[in-house]
């Protein structure tokens, strides 16, 4: 179901009682399983997929996962959460070190956002310790590879409790 990025798929009917997290992932990790697996882990972005849906379900959420190169159809997604989604987690790959347009579509947003790293962003080269994201962000998970993930709907679920 690949066409150069990963198609929107929503796991559950989006009816849940809780509404929908949102995961929204940037630039290159359609590639992800392939591309520097001793960074990125040998993990691919659909089987991260499938274990977002599997957190996202048993926290009483639907699951909308998405996936693209283009910094606008990221920003426009970011956009649409606005009504769409409960919480969101975003892995804006490069875009993180180098959008303000991303940064300023989730300061739009009124919903818990968390920033995704497969790798620690903060032990390796200097330009990637820089993130537009945190600060739109209520929290960043990184440096736990495909965990990360599931660490973030985590984090969104018990949030979204308090």
């Amino acid at each position: 179901m690949l066409t150069g990025e990963l198609a929107l798929r929503e796991w559950g009917n989006g009816l849940t009682e809780r509404g929908s997290i949102w995961v929204l992932n940037g630039p290159n990790l359609n590639l992800l399983g392939e591309r520097e697996p001793g960074i990125y882990g040998g993990d691919s972005l659909a089987d991260i997929e499938v274990r977002c849906a599997e957190t996202a379900k048993t926290a009483g959420f639907a699951l909308d996962f998405r996936q693209t190169n283009h910094e606008g159809e990221l920003v426009a997604w970011i956009q649409e959460a606005r009504t769409g989604a409960a919480g969101l987690a975003i892995n804006a790959g490069a875009y993180t070190h180098t959008s303000v347009a991303v940064h300023d579509a989730l300061r739009l947003l009124d919903i818990p956002i968390v920033e995704v790293h497969l790798s620690n962003i903060f032990a390796r080269e200097e330009f990637r310790h820089k993130s537009y994201i945190s600060a739109a962000a209520t929290g960043v998970v990184c440096g736990f590879g495909s965990h990360s993930y599931v660490l973030a709907i985590s984090a969104l679920a018990a949030r979204m409790d308090l």
